[in-house]
């Protein structure tokens, strides 16, 4: 099984724990972690941003992929989230059967 992690950034931590609970609950993602205090400088709307932000990252199977993004897009406040993954390329076998374990299949 492949596993992914996404990385994922909300406007707090109100936002950022309505996701990860949302996902975990359907069984889109094994685990949620949440770290605050994440500082983003970014362009919007031709304007230079800087803003205070929390980081939600979530563990699941790669097959899942698509059905995570979607789910997000539907709770997420942002007009354009940013939701980007990469492969767990190494990790301890018996957490990565444990991802597989806990999400849908």
């Amino acid at each position: 099984m492949e596993a992914l992690t996404y990385y994922i950034t909300c406007p707090d931590l109100a936002s950022a724990q309505r996701i990860g609970r949302e996902l975990v609950k359907q069984r889109l993602a094994a685990c949620a972690n949440i770290l605050e205090g994440m500082r983003s400088i970014y362009w919007w709307e031709a304007e230079l941003s800087e803003d205070q932000e929390v980081v939600l990252l979530l563990k699941t199977r790669a097959a899942l992929g698509e059905r995570l993004i979607e789910a997000t897009k539907q709770i997420h406040p942002y007009e354009v989230p940013c939701i980007v993954a990469w492969p767990i390329t190494q990790a301890n076998e018996d957490y990565i059967n444990w991802i597989g374990q806990e999400t849908q299949a």
